[in-house]
């Protein structure tokens, strides 16, 4: 940060302009940026909404002030001294985030950056703070958020090593129902106590989105794990605690959840592709050949094979967030990558050489998987 200069100081010492917004610049040799000291006054909805203003004038603790959290609003001189108008090391060491400002609720965006700096640090959010979110909700602010800046903060978020406390801070501020009404309609939604010991719906989709924390890093299987039972959230009171066809409702869900964020499409379609499929995994030893092929092949496995290795640690996940799951052993995961495997094998050269082709081919190979999937599946039913 350079305070006391103008933008023409900067252009003639050899600073190169960086954008048209902000009076930010960089240095001639190392690339480094240096920007203006600066204030920011709101004219308008949203993350854009300012005008911002640079002058020699604008001193140090004014431009900290502009920032959105204590702990971001910390200076170094190049001396080495630390200048912390606002108490941000006392916060930082107590693990809180507090709002420099009233300014604060000027950019909805930091809605979502602080919860996602709740799970990124593990840090727990100031009274005085909360209750100025819950504010800036009940005013409609967060209603002027784009989609990009949404899916870029939730990405992130689920990039963290618990991406709950995400989705729990947003909810403990009102936040959730606005901007994840999907996933906060979950809360609340018993389940079958046999198979789901934690009841709450909402609280197993916490945990399985930490489950997949552990076990993958790839964001599409963190996404799918979030999105795979959001259609218990509409289950018939009458039916409950059963939850009879949430999968197709699931489906529609994620489908409108990607079209609303913009969801990169890979990672939508293996997130609607999971909410289909998922208890195919848990009821595995269940099925016949045929709808374990009809699983894969919905998958594209044959072709994306990487597919069906993040749904099936979407599945893991799913299975391991319950209590007294989290490191039981898992056979049918091992089960369905074996049938995989095996009706990946298939050799279609004898089939050519019979002379078979079109409609016939396609029935031989896909019987000669089932009866591969039917031998993988008959071994693991009798152990």
């Amino acid at each position: 940060m350079v305070v006391g200069a103008t933008t023409d100081y900067m252009l003639k010492n050899g600073y190169k302009p960086v954008g048209k917004d902000f009076p930010v610049f960089l240095h001639p040799k190392t690339q480094e940026e240096y920007a203006l000291a600066r204030t920011e006054r709101k004219s308008g909805h949203g993350y854009q909404g300012f005008t911002v203003y640079a002058s020699p004038e604008v001193t140090l603790e004014e431009d900290l002030a502009r920032r959105d959290l204590t702990i971001n609003a910390i200076a170094e001189s190049v001396d080495g001294d630390l200048i912390d108008p606002f108490n941000g090391i006392n916060d930082l060491k107590k693990g809180i985030l507090r709002h420099v400002s009233p300014a604060f609720v000027e950019d909805p965006v930091r809605v979502l950056r602080i919860a996602r700096f709740a799970a990124r640090f593990n840090f727990a959010i100031a009274e005085e703070t909360q209750q100025l979110i819950k504010q800036m909700v009940a005013s409609g602010e967060l209603e002027h958020l784009v989609a990009e800046r949404v899916w870029q903060e939730l990405s992130k978020a689920l990039q963290t090593d618990q991406p709950s406390v995400f989705f729990t801070s947003l909810r403990q501020v009102n936040a959730l129902s606005c901007l994840f009404p999907e996933v906060d309609r979950l809360f609340g939604v018993p389940q079958i106590p046999k198979w789901h010991p934690e009841v709450d719906t909402g609280i197993h989709v916490m945990m399985v989105i930490d489950q997949s924390a552990k076990l993958s890093d790839d964001l599409a299987v963190r996404f799918a794990a979030l999105c795979h039972d959001l259609g218990k959230g509409l289950t018939p009171k009458d039916i409950l605690p059963s939850h009879a066809g949430h999968e197709a409702t699931s489906i529609e869900l994620t489908n409108k959840l990607c079209q609303r964020l913009r969801v990169p499409k890979d990672i939508a379609t293996l997130a609607a592709k999971v909410a289909e499929y998922h208890t195919d995994v848990h009821l595995l030893f269940e099925l016949d050949a045929a709808r374990v092929l009809e699983v894969i092949e919905g998958l594209d496995s044959f072709r994306r094979p990487e597919r069906f290795e993040q749904f099936l640690l979407a599945g893991e996940a799913d299975f391991r967030g319950r209590p007294g799951y989290e490191t039981v052993d898992y056979p049918e995961k091992r089960a369905f990558a074996e049938c995989f495997q095996q009706a990946s094998q298939i050799d279609i050269k004898p089939l050519l050489e019979q002379g078979l082709a079109g409609e016939q081919i396609k029935q031989a190979i896909r019987q000669q998987r089932c009866d591969a999937i039917e031998r993988v599946l008959s071994t693991h039913r009798r152990g």
